[in-house]
């Protein structure tokens, strides 16, 4: 059986289901797909720049629980309800991450929880 640490943070949303923030196995880190809740609140934030931030705000945070950054993500999946927003998406992205770029998919989806507006988890290397 595979050791699994689980990583948490109160400086990211609390789990809202059957999931944990991040789980470390081996050099990896997988973290969770994070929505655009407010730590403090859990509640979403307004429309989608908002919503990009706190994502990739949340993900910071739980990254940093793990001793990584987002420099140290090697797979990002970004989930969208509205595959318009892809430009703002990667406009967004370029203020969080910098070169080289990790691998990244993109979904366009019918619905996420809670209304949001857009996803994203990561997968990150935790050896070098």
């Amino acid at each position: 059986m595979a050791v699994k640490d689980i990583i948490a943070t109160n400086a990211a949303p609390k789990a809202i289901g059957t999931y944990s923030q991040a789980v470390r196995a081996g050099g990896l880190v997988f973290l969770s797909g994070q929505i655009g809740l407010d730590p403090a609140t859990m509640a979403l934030e307004e429309g989608i720049e908002k919503q990009i931030h706190r994502v990739f705000s949340n993900l910071k945070a739980v990254a940093e629980a793990a001793g990584l950054g987002l420099d140290d993500a090697v797979k990002l999946t970004i989930f969208l309800t509205d595959l318009g927003n892809f430009p703002r998406v990667n406009e967004i992205m370029a203020q969080y991450f910098k070169e080289p770029y990790p691998a990244r998919a993109t979904v366009g989806v019918a619905a996420l929880p809670r209304q949001a507006l857009v996803e994203v988890e990561a997968i990150l290397a935790a050896g070098k």
